[in-house]
């Protein structure tokens, strides 16, 4: 078997079918209860009908994090939209520990809304802000006012104003399958597409400044890396080497690249410099190095490699050379990513004695290992800026579908996509 073809079958065992098993690392909900809160629908001072409800949308985001538990709607005793109008017996009756309230208004062809973030229990105001925008930027408010509730209430920044990329596959006929690029927001709302084609594509990539991409393409019949800038569209072809080019990954500096090639014989890592486009092999082994992931120093990097064997994680310095195996529960680990304070490294991980892939987050100082997901074909995970949520790409119904979990285990949902197969999720940075 070439290496090509090593490579490829190594991507895609997690695709092949699987059988139901019990899992012992299952973990269904979260140890602790989620903070109950109670996101009172904004008041509309407006004549027209709102496409969007940024209530609904700013209680989906806050329950999307695992952290907080939004009151139904038609458990709400009052519905407050100023300030002035809360009530907090009501609420305490219902068991909210936080109540959001807004108001929206009319501005110059603009919307101004107000909202306001009370402490049930002390019976405080915790926050109070604006935000405007056009109709067209309801979402963006709803995330924005999502992201300054949770930082307040959690001190972590907000993941919610953040991008998604996936890419679809829609088959028409035997040989005629269109494949694109979208990026929506991060819970699957407003997909755009930012590249078609009718070959493959795989492995996309948000640069750390937010701006550009990186992703394969096999539009020239063969593997090659492109980095695009979201706003213009323009690419550039990164590599054009013989075999496998495959797997890009931005550095923290968005300097660098670091890929996996096939040309001198077996797939290994290398690090390109996108100034200059220097070359630098990062491993060197008779095994299968691939699907690099950086750690936030700069200098090492996460990868997959079967040179033990089967598929497990490893961690190398590119300076000094130096290997290190990462994982050892389960009989395969792969596609590693790095929570934001790299204490938890997130992976597709098998068990011994079983067939299914599973989400898994490892504590890299204890060790131990959690599953995050409850389906059975999982693949291609990548973590939230804030390490509070993963996506990754699952089957549903004998669909590929993205899916939403939280880290703690305690949400666990589909998102909403296109028609066709969905795959290969990657979450953006903060964006500005």
């Amino acid at each position: 078997m070439n290496t090509l073809m090593r490579i490829v079958l190594l991507s895609l065992t997690m695709m092949v079918g699987a059988v139901q098993a019990a899992d012992p690392l299952v973990i269904s909900t979260g140890t602790d209860r989620a903070t109950p809160i109670a996101v009172v629908p904004f008041g509309w001072q407006g004549g027209s009908v709102l496409p969007d409800d940024i209530a609904e949308i700013v209680g989906n985001d806050l329950r999307n994090s695992g952290v907080f538990e939004p009151i139904p709607r038609q458990n709400m005793i009052s519905q407050p939209t100023q300030a002035s109008e809360v009530i907090y017996r009501d609420w305490k009756a219902v068991n909210a520990q936080y109540v959001l309230v807004g108001s929206m208004v009319p501005a110059g062809g603009r919307i101004q809304v107000q909202y306001a973030l009370f402490n049930v229990a002390t019976e405080q105001q915790v926050m109070t802000g604006t935000v405007g925008g056009t109709t067209d930027q309801l979402r963006d408010m709803a995330h924005y006012i999502s992201d300054q509730a949770f930082e307040k209430l959690t001190g972590v920044k907000g993941a919610f104003s953040t991008r998604l990329l996936y890419v679809t596959a829609e088959r028409f006929s035997v040989d005629n399958t269109r494949y694109t690029l979208q990026r929506s927001d991060y819970d699957g709302a407003r997909a755009v597409t930012l590249l078609q084609s009718r070959e493959p594509i795989l492995s996309p990539s948000f640069a750390p400044d937010g701006k550009r991409i990186a992703y394969v393409s096999f539009e020239q019949r063969r593997p090659r890396i492109f980095v695009q800038y979201i706003d213009t569209g323009r690419r550039e072809q990164i590599t054009n080497f013989e075999g496998l080019n495959g797997a890009p990954a931005w550095s923290p500096d968005g300097k660098r690249l670091a890929f996996v090639l096939s040309k001198d014989g077996n797939p290994e890592i290398y690090v390109m410099d996108l100034a200059s486009k220097s070359l630098r092999r990062v491993t060197n082994q008779f095994g299968i190095d691939t699907e690099p992931f950086w750690g936030k120093d700069g200098q090492t990097i996460y990868f997959t490699s079967d040179r033990g064997g089967k598929p497990q994680i490893y961690k190398t310095n590119i300076n000094s050379g130096s290997v290190e195996r990462v994982t050892f529960v389960g009989n395969y680990n792969a596609n590693p990513k790095l929570s934001a304070d790299e204490k938890t490294l997130v992976m597709i991980h098998r068990q011994e004695g079983f067939t299914n892939f599973k989400v898994a987050a490892q504590d890299l100082q204890r060790g131990n290992v959690r599953i995050l997901s409850s389906t059975n074909l999982d693949e291609s995970p990548t973590v939230a800026p804030n390490g509070t949520m993963i996506i990754f790409a699952t089957r549903q119904q004998g669909r590929g579908v993205l899916m939403l979990a939280s880290v703690n285990g305690r949400v666990r949902l589909p998102l909403p996509t296109a028609q066709g197969e969905v795959r290969e999720p990657s979450w953006s940075p903060y964006l500005n």
